[in-house]
């Protein structure tokens, strides 16, 4: 019984690592998030967002690029406040 489900676990880890790791995050963490919550951390990781497709804009201050959730640059501490739709670059869409 118990060699059963180290099986399960093991592929529910390697499964939610594989796929973490196709999100450009660490292969490491998910597995362990998969094998401590098997079906828990799967559901987690299909549904966890890629950073790098995160549509971004420069800071008007510094110029450093900053992702559009982000409120205040963490280069310069300027207050960044709704930019022009024209200024946001989308790195996950081909155009």
């Amino acid at each position: 019984m118990g060699l059963e489900y180290l099986v399960i676990v093991f592929f529910f880890g390697l499964a939610t690592g594989i796929i973490g790791k196709a999100k450009g995050s660490s292969f490491w963490i998910w597995f362990l998030v998969g094998a401590v919550l098997p079906i828990l951390g799967l559901v987690a990781v299909v549904f966890y967002r890629r950073e790098k497709d995160e549509p971004e804009r420069q800071c008007p201050q510094c110029l450093k690029p900053v992702k559009l959730y982000v409120q205040v640059c963490p280069r310069c501490g300027y207050d960044l406040y709704l930019p022009d739709p024209r200024a946001v670059r989308h790195p996950g869409v081909r155009g």
